[in-house]
């Protein structure tokens, strides 16, 4: 017995702690590191799931937006027939989320219609709901759209010069015309929209009714052009000078060019009759359009003369001759405050102008034989080109005329007053209607933007009215 015990003796390091197999077990860490990582891993998919389940809500939650905008857009639209609320509800149920238009508030009046939708649902979640035990997640949209037609008063300047009569190009312009004065003038913006038409081509003819209101140094009475001054085009005032006095202006002079051969007529400086004048501040689409459609091309071109009458009949000194105008029948008479002050917010004031072609040349005849009655009576009754080939040696004929514009300065005009307009925050919108590469340039810088620019061809020019005319009876997003 005393010998097995001697055999088997435990060591007598055996339970100190100062002992190296002690001290190693202790060091050892792998099983902690197997923990930790457990830890980390769960931590992260947790995480993950989380984000999942909020993208998700997310993206559930965009597309109900998406159907809410749509809808409401579409509800709004003051040409739109149906119910507004049943347009927003069929924007739902093909959608496939018919219970969640839940809240449909429809407002609508003479020149506005409002639709808003709120949208309210829940999604159920996969991982919070099993990780952090939230069984759904709230998912909420808002839209509102609104069509308003505010007051617009619009300077609609089309271009007759003698281009126009080629190519289909007036029959095309009248087609643009009309189109656009069905788009904006309707039972919806009575007594909110006028148009003022504005024919241009060498010269502008104001016509005897508009002639009479405003101070003209008088010449004769063949036809009604006034001249303007450089300065004149660096404002959109008319009727007074820069500082606000009174202005007196001329009258242009009145008489025919062209032909050396013949005695040909159908070039005047200044248009005659009354189918070409311009016609103040009307909402009678009926009338409108048989103004355009009775424009006949023919002359040189002067599309700053255009702008500048566009512009002043957007001008508030303007609105003392539309009064009278008004009081005489001769503008419609729920016009007659207009046009209203640049500081009226609720109306928007903008000019559509459009040209085929680019700035050309006018000349005067020298004064010394343009001065009298019988002086005026002769040019009327032949072509200044044909009679000075006809009467005066070749080499004095330089002497009956003299140059009152030509292209670069017409162009350069032109943007004077187009400046003198956007300061005023007149909106501009502009069409080169197969124009060259340089009247596009010329007419793109008039817009109020590039965007405000359109270059168009043949019956495109339809179509460039009417986006401008959507522009003006906007629709958009409030919220």
């Amino acid at each position: 017995m005393s010998k097995l015990f001697s055999t088997t003796r435990i060591p007598a390091i055996a339970g100190k702690t100062g002992t190296p197999y002690l001290r190693s077990f202790l060091r050892r860490e792998d099983g902690n590191v197997t923990i930790f990582s457990l830890v980390v891993i769960s931590t992260l998919v947790m995480l993950a799931g989380i984000s999942y389940d909020l993208k998700a809500s997310e993206m559930q939650r965009v597309k109900i937006q998406n159907v809410a905008d749509r809808a409401v857009l579409a509800a709004a639209d003051l040409d739109q027939l149906r119910d507004p609320t049943e347009v927003v509800e069929d924007y739902f149920t093909k959608a496939g989320i018919p219970q969640l238009a839940n809240d449909i508030q429809v407002s609508e009046g003479l020149n506005f219609r409002t639709v808003s939708v709120d949208s309210s649902g829940t999604y159920t979640p996969f991982f919070m709901q099993r990780f952090l035990g939230i069984d759904e997640l709230p998912v909420r949209s808002r839209a509102e759209a609104e069509e308003r037609v505010n007051n617009v008063e619009i300077s609609l300047v089309l271009d007759i010069s003698g281009s126009m009569g080629w190519n289909d190009k007036m029959r095309n312009l009248r087609d643009a015309g009309n189109a656009f004065v069905d788009a904006v003038i309707n039972p919806a913006t009575e007594d909110l929209v006028s148009i003022s038409v504005i024919p241009y081509a060498e010269h502008v003819s104001v016509g005897e009714d508009i002639m009479a209101e405003i101070n003209v140094g008088r010449t004769h009475n063949y036809s009604h052009c006034i001249d303007f001054d450089q300065s004149d085009f660096e404002r959109t005032t008319i009727g007074v000078n820069a500082s606000g006095v009174p202005k007196q202006y001329e009258q242009a002079q009145h008489f025919f060019w062209g032909s050396t051969s013949s005695n040909d007529r159908s070039n005047p400086v200044c248009r005659y009759g009354t189918h070409d004048d311009i016609e103040a501040f009307s909402q009678n689409t009926t009338f409108l359009k048989d103004k355009i459609s009775r424009l006949t091309p023919n002359g040189n071109t002067s599309i700053f003369l255009g702008m500048k009458w566009a512009a002043a009949m957007l001008d508030p000194t303007f609105q003392p001759i539309n009064a009278r105008l008004a009081s005489k029948g001769h503008s419609d008479a729920e016009f007659a405050n207009r046009p209203v002050p640049y500081t009226d917010i609720t109306t928007l004031k903008t000019v559509i102008l459009m040209t085929d072609g680019q700035n050309t040349s006018s000349k005067r005849i020298n004064p010394s034989v343009y001065q009298n009655t019988s002086h005026y009576a002769h040019w009327n009754a032949n072509s200044f080109d044909w009679w000075v080939n006809r009467n005066v040696r070749s080499n004095e004929r330089y002497l009956w005329s003299t140059s009152k514009y030509w292209p670069d300065y017409g162009d350069t005009l032109l943007d004077n007053i187009c400046d003198a307009a956007k300061a005023k925050n007149i909106v501009i919108w502009s069409i080169g209607f197969e124009v060259t590469d340089h009247s596009a340039n010329v007419m793109r810088n008039c817009a109020s933007s590039p965007s405000h620019f359109f270059r168009v061809e043949g019956v495109q020019i339809t179509e460039a009215f009417r986006a401008i005319a959507r522009q003006i009876n906007q629709l958009r997003l409030t919220q």
